[in-house]
């Protein structure tokens, strides 16, 4: 402003023909405006003058020419940027420096953009789709197999085990027998439906029963202890004409040795060494 009638508020000189400046209603000749009451520029430091145009951001000032990005110095006035420890930057270099990196197509989340977030990594909104079908999974349940991510009906039809008894989909829990997967719950003993996942089992003609069921039910009975001969563990067993025997049962049946592997006789039910058959 110029003004023929005023004189200075600070040195008393007069401003008739000069620029001044006002503050609180006082008029001041520019110099003095400006060692009172001028800005520090942020960047240069320098006051920022009453004739240069004064930025200000959270209680901060700079020159025109001083508002920039501090990594790329280009120029932020009236374009969107962001600050990070009272550095400015444009939001190209604040994505690259600190915005997250899509974990799928590594290139950076821009800030305002949605971001997908699972078991501590991020998406684009875009990338977070089923490797398969390529919708979108958002909140949907999903399943994760070598590092990619499906949603549950592709998942299903593709690489779920489908198990031998009842013919669905096995999520968790399941178990192998003879290269076939069960649910832990199918897998039972055929007459009594027990599971048979954690305990010792006999299989017969595609079925599995449990020791006590195969024992009452199929197993035949030593000729010398009557109990029943299930060759759990691999235990040897002898068959002689319509008669078995354990093999800690096969003994002599007057000396009670051991018969096993050893020549013997017949006496009715009765097996005996040759000592004691001939005798």
């Amino acid at each position: 402003m110029t003004s023929s009638h005023t004189d200075c508020h600070f040195c008393l000189q007069s401003l008739r023909g000069r620029k001044y400046a006002l503050r609180e209603e006082n008029a001041y000749c520019v110099p003095c405006y400006d060692s009172l009451y001028a800005n520090p520029c942020e960047e240069c430091k320098q006051p920022i003058e009453c004739n240069s145009k004064d930025l200000s951001y959270k209680g901060r000032h700079w020159h025109e020419g001083c508002f920039r990005c501090a990594k790329c110095s280009r120029s932020l006035v009236e374009k969107p940027f962001a600050a990070k420890d009272e550095v400015l930057l444009c939001t190209e270099c604040y994505s690259d420096e600190y915005s997250s990196k899509c974990f799928h197509c590594q290139k950076t989340i821009m800030p305002g953009s949605r971001k997908m977030e699972f078991k501590g990594s991020s998406w684009h909104e875009s990338c977070f789709v089923c490797q398969y079908c390529r919708q979108p999974l958002g909140t949907k349940p999903l399943i994760t197999k070598d590092n990619e991510n499906y949603c549950v009906p592709c998942f299903e039809n593709h690489f779920a085990h489908h198990c031998y008894a009842c013919k669905k989909v096995i999520t968790s829990g399941g178990v192998t027998y003879h290269d076939q997967p069960w649910h832990k719950e199918c897998f039972v003993c055929a007459v009594c439906k027990t599971q048979l996942s954690r305990q010792r089992f006999i299989s017969k003609d595609e079925y599995s029963y449990c020791v006590e069921c195969f024992s009452k039910f199929y197993a035949k009975k030593c000729a010398a202890c009557k109990k029943p001969i299930t060759a759990l563990g691999g235990a040897k067993y002898i068959s002689f004409e319509e008669h078995q025997w354990h093999g800690e049962c096969f003994n002599c049946a007057k000396c009670s040795e051991s018969l096993v592997g050893r020549e013997f006789l017949t006496r009715q039910d009765d097996i005996l060494c040759h000592k004691c058959g001939s005798a």
